[in-house]
C-alpha cells in the first residue's frame, strides 16, 4: 500500500464517529464511570496522529476501542481495510474481527503477551507464518525477516531462541514493537513503545514509524516522550476534550487539533 495511490487519498483509514465510552463499577453499587463522550477522530494514510494528554485521561482505552478489546458505549468505529472495504468495528462480529486484526490493525501494547516457551525468532515470524500455511519457502522467508527485525533492534541472536519472557522490559518492548511491525497493515496503533527502552533503540522505533508513514500507514499513538511525539507527529490532539460530557453537542467543544510544521 502507498499513500500516492487513488485509494489511499480516497476516504480516512480510521474513522471515530460520535463514539462514548463508559464502564459501570459493579462492586461499587453501579456506578458510572464515564471514560468519554462522542469522540470524533478522523486519521488518514501516512498520517500519525498524537493522542497527549495526562495518565488516566483515557488514552489508552480509546486504542482498545480501535482494537476491539473494549466495544464502545455508543457511536461508530470504521476501518478501512485494504481492499477499500469500511468495516464498522462497533458491530462486527468476532470472524470480521479477527480478520481486521490479522491483515488490517497493528497494535503495540504496552506489555507483550505471547504463548510461553515459544521462541522469541517464532514469535515474531508468527503473523508471517499465518500466511504462509503450509508453504515451507514462505515460513523460511518468515524467519529471515524476523531476524532482520530482531537485529534491527538490537536484540542478539544468541537470545533468539530463547522465549521473551525471559527477557528484561526493554527487550520484551523491541520484540513487541518487531512482531507488529513485521508485516505491514494499513492502521497501526502504539501505546507508549519506547517507554521501556534507551536513546538507540527509541532512535529506531521513530526511524520505523517514520518509514511506515511512508508507506502510507496510519499511525494512532501515545508517547511518554514529548521528544518522540514530536519528531513522529503530523497531528496531535489533547483527549482532554473527550471527556467532556454534555447533553448539548453544539455546546461541548471539540478538541482542538494541533497540526504540526511539515
Amino acid at each position: 500500500m502507498n499513500a500516492n495511490t487513488p485509494l489511499a487519498n480516497a476516504t480516512p483509514i480510521l474513522a471515530i464517529e460520535r463514539v462514548s465510552k463508559r464502564f459501570t463499577m459493579h462492586q461499587q453499587h453501579g456506578a458510572v464511570l464515564q471514560v468519554f463522550d462522542r469522540v470524533d477522530l478522523q486519521v488518514d494514510a501516512g498520517e500519525c496522529v498524537v493522542l497527549d494528554g495526562p495518565s488516566g485521561m483515557g488514552k489508552s482505552t480509546l486504542l482498545k476501542l480501535i482494537y476491539a478489546n473494549y466495544r464502545a458505549s455508543s457511536g461508530d468505529i470504521w476501518v478501512r481495510r485494504q481492499d477499500g472495504e469500511r468495516v464498522n468495528l462497533s458491530d462486527a462480529d468476532p470472524r470480521e474481527l479477527v480478520a481486521l486484526r490479522r491483515y488490517t490493525i497493528g497494535y503495540v501494547s504496552q506489555f507483550l503477551r505471547v504463548i510461553p516457551r515459544v521462541s522469541t525468532l517464532d514469535v515474531v515470524a508468527e503473523p508471517l507464518d499465518e500466511d504462509a500455511g503450509g508453504n515451507l519457502a514462505a515460513r523460511a522467508d518468515a524467519r529471515e525477516k524476523a531476524g532482520h527485525w530482531l537485529a534491527r533492534l538490537r536484540i542478539p541472536e544468541r537470545l533468539w531462541s530463547l522465549p521473551p519472557a525471559t527477557f528484561s522490559g526493554g527487550e520484551q518492548q523491541r520484540v513487541n514493537i518487531a512482531r507488529s511491525l513485521i508485516k505491514a497493515r494499513p492502521l497501526l496503533l502504539l501505546d507508549e513503545p519506547t517507554a521501556s527502552l534507551d536513546a538507540a533503540n527509541t532512535r529506531t522505533v521513530i526511524e520505523l514509524i517514520l518509514e511506515a508513514r511512508s508507506n502510507g500507514t496510519a499511525v494512532l499513538g501515545i508517547f511518554h516522550d514529548p521528544a518522540v511525539a514530536d519528531a513522529v507527529a503530523t497531528r496531535r490532539i489533547p483527549v482532554a476534550g473527550f471527556r467532556e460530557a454534555s447533553s448539548d453537542q453544539a455546546a461541548r467543544p471539540h478538541p482542538t487539533t494541533q497540526r504540526v510544521p511539515a
